[in-house]
């Protein structure tokens, strides 16, 4: 499980001053960018992952299934995208823009790598259903966090306490293997991610109002792209849950 973006949007926590804060059509610019920035980053990650497992000679660079051992290369795959999680979040004020641009569609195609060991796991047919589900799932509870009035900010942090509980729990179970414990917490899993996206989409609102999308700033580009890898993370951790919960597995 990918580790959720905390709260990273240090310089608009707090109300700022700023030309056209408020406006409707400032922050429906804001949120088209993160959410273009999201559906690349998932594009990328989506068509790397089927890339890999449909060719024999890239999938064994990473997995042996004769051994059913990870290569070097593999290890790499699967735990950089966790280093390029805290680079950007913690290293936003540092980096320039187009790093971020770079580092972040980076982290896309690393996760497109790993994530092709879903299709040596599960049928295809049924990791599709599950992305459409997931999408939907998705796409109701992003607008409901758009929309709604209420102020999701004591629900978001019931939600990230949640997570750090479930962080907790999967790394005990990787000692105890117990399937029944995956299961249910692959349920929590996906109560703790729907509950996300509306929060995140809600506070990237807030953020949305605050900014001048209009100034060529790079840090607004730059928070528009920390954004997106949180609601990427949301969307793909969202997915993982309900695979496990609803995929085909092989034979």
């Amino acid at each position: 499980m990918e580790t959720h973006n905390f709260n990273q949007y240090q310089q608009y926590q707090e109300p700022i001053e700023v030309q056209n804060a408020g406006s409707a059509s400032t922050t429906k610019a804001f949120l088209s960018r993160v959410f273009s920035w999201m559906f690349l980053g998932l594009a990328t990650t989506g068509l790397l992952a089927y890339y890999f497992a449909a060719t024999p000679s890239l999938i064994g660079m990473l997995y042996n299934p004769q051994t059913g051992g990870m290569s070097g290369l593999g290890y790499v795959v699967m735990f950089a995208p966790f280093a390029l999680v805290l680079l950007m979040g913690f290293g936003i004020n540092r980096l320039s823009y187009p790093a971020m641009i770079l580092t972040f569609l980076v982290y896309s195609a690393l996760m497109g790598m790993s994530l092709s060991f879903i299709f040596l796991a599960y049928a295809a047919s049924s990791i599709y259903l599950v992305f459409f589900i997931t999408a939907g799932l998705f796409g109701v509870m992003a607008l409901l966090g758009y929309t709604t009035n209420t102020d999701l900010t004591r629900f978001g942090s019931l939600m990230m306490m949640l997570l750090i509980g479930v962080i907790i729990a999967s790394l005990v179970n990787m000692f105890m293997h117990s399937p029944t414990f995956d299961y249910v917490i692959s349920f929590i899993c996906v109560a703790v991610f729907t509950g996300l996206t509306a929060y995140d989409v809600q506070k990237l609102k807030h953020i949305g109002s605050q900014v001048n999308i209009e100034s060529g700033d790079a840090s607004v580009g730059k928070v528009a792209v920390l954004g997106a890898l949180t609601l990427y993370l949301d969307f793909i951790n969202l997915f993982l849950a309900l695979l496990r919960i609803f995929g085909g597995r092989k034979n």
